[in-house]
């Protein structure tokens, strides 16, 4: 297996087949996307059912409900602009992170990739910890933010909101990171008035989404894309594309530590 770093977060990794792997080089894997945040596969030409099997090596996968499934394969989601009038509309953020365990893996397998656009884009959030002021992090320390669902219909009973450390210590690397999503999803901050959360949000989301924090990944046939939740924000760039884009998406739920962590 060999890695190449990118800047300024992610790695390109090859001598790896996306399918079911062993105990081991899930460790490595996990160990990686830990210290990394994104892992680029490239050259996977692999089906659905390989995939689910990859994914099913890191742990049991989660669906978010209201997505639209894969046809055949239910713990996979759909993502494609194919029989849309409008381009679909993305902004940074952790994926279902409105729940009290929210996933800590995403992958996207490209299944057809348009000529020109579709990037997707990731932020370093330990990057985004690790530069803000001290006055400002002496004064979030503790805090939470209560994340809320947006945009899924739900049923009775079904988790809609959740509680999270502004700042969340990774349980592999140890490090750091802010933690959030679009502001939209993130509904206030513990110990803070309605109008100063709003406007600390605003600055964090911005802070961490910066041009010089962000990894934008141009797809190419056969790229398989994962990246752990835990330190990294994410959106799709719908701008300019031409062409049809469509990916399959899985997530897993968070996972026991790789032994010897």
């Amino acid at each position: 297996m060999r890695v190449t770093p990118l800047k300024p977060l992610g790695a390109t990794v090859d001598g790896v087949t996306v399918d079911e792997l062993p105990r081991r080089r899930v460790r490595e894997l996990q160990c990686l996307l830990a210290e990394h945040g994104v892992l680029v596969m490239r050259g996977q030409h692999v089906d659905d059912e390989a995939f689910t099997r990859f994914l099913r090596s890191f742990g049991d996968l989660v669906f978010t409900k209201g997505e639209t499934p894969v046809d055949g394969h239910p713990d996979l989601n759909l993502v494609t602009n194919v029989g849309r009038t409008t381009p679909p509309r993305s902004s940074f953020h952790v994926d279902t992170s409105y729940v009290r365990k929210p996933p800590a893996y995403t992958a996207l397998r490209a299944v057809e990739v348009p000529e020109r656009g579709g990037r997707t884009l990731f932020s370093n959030q330990y990057r985004a910890h690790d530069t803000l002021s001290d006055e400002l992090w002496r004064d979030l320390v503790g805090r939470c933010i209560e994340h809320v669902v947006t945009g899924v219909e739900l049923d009775a009973g079904d988790e809609r909101s959740a509680r999270h450390p502004v700042f969340r210590d990774h349980p592999i690397t140890g490090r750091t990171s802010l933690y959030l999503t679009t502001p939209d999803r993130c509904a206030s901050v513990s110990g803070l008035g309605e109008r100063q959360a709003r406007a600390v949000i605003h600055y964090l989301f911005e802070h961490s989404t910066r041009p010089d924090n962000v990894l934008a990944h141009k797809w190419a046939p056969g790229d398989v894309v994962m990246w752990d939740n835990r330190c990294v924000m994410h959106r799709a760039d719908h701008s300019g594309v031409v062409g049809r884009r469509t990916m399959h998406r899985g997530m897993v739920a968070e996972a026991a530590l790789p032994r010897g962590q």
